[in-house]
């Protein structure tokens, strides 16, 4: 239970929520973009309470925003853009946690013939990884604006909005993410290829 909680009201029965309700609110959301950003369990964490610390020195802004998790996005946004100019030759660590989704139980390699629905989540695992690898291959901006309008389904108008930029700038940019992941994807598709025909 948090002892400090900060209160939007004037007295202690005001019915408006506290910082931290709103943003453990937010935590599971919040952990799982900077998990496909920041590429490791560690630096998600260090980023996701980087962003507390700073919302936390000015909760009054966070909690008037009208839209708080967009709010906590763009802070995020700023502090894996931080880490990534600290850490240019970052590798990409397997070990990111995507929360409970992806650790279902059953399925695995022990399961019985017919218990193909669940692979005790490695299928989404390994798409989580994927989706991490190929945002580790954009700039930040690309990155976030990918995760916004792609993950989040934002529209280019509210990702404008959210990052602080203008529309075209949102759509360029999104236009040259998604052209860079299509040329990261094809070579892939293309190896794969060439290794059929070569058997």
């Amino acid at each position: 239970m948090v002892t400090h909680s900060t209160t939007t009201g004037e007295d202690a029965h005001s019915p408006d929520p506290s910082f931290d309700e709103v943003f453990c609110g937010l935590l599971h959301r919040l952990y799982r973009r900077a998990a496909m950003l920041a590429g490791s369990r560690q630096s998600a964490e260090d980023a996701v309470h980087e962003v507390y610390l700073k919302l936390a020195a000015r909760p009054e802004k966070f909690l008037a925003h009208p839209e708080p998790y967009a709010y906590a996005f763009s802070s995020l946004l700023s502090v894996i853009r931080d880490s990534w100019r600290k850490e240019r030759r970052h590798v990409l660590v397997a070990d990111v946690e995507f929360g409970e989704e992806g650790r279902a139980g059953g399925g695995g390699p022990g399961a019985p013939p017919g218990a193909q629905w669940d692979d005790g989540g490695l299928e989404r695992r390994s798409s989580e990884l994927e989706t991490v690898r190929l945002l580790r291959q954009l700039t930040v901006r690309q990155a976030g604006v990918v995760v916004l309008v792609d993950l989040d389904g934002y529209t280019i108008d509210q990702a404008a909005r959210i990052l602080g930029l203008h529309r075209g700038t949102v759509a360029l940019t999104r236009r040259r993410a998604l052209d860079k992941l299509r040329g990261a994807l094809r070579p892939r598709a293309g190896r794969a290829g060439g290794e059929r025909h070569a058997c």
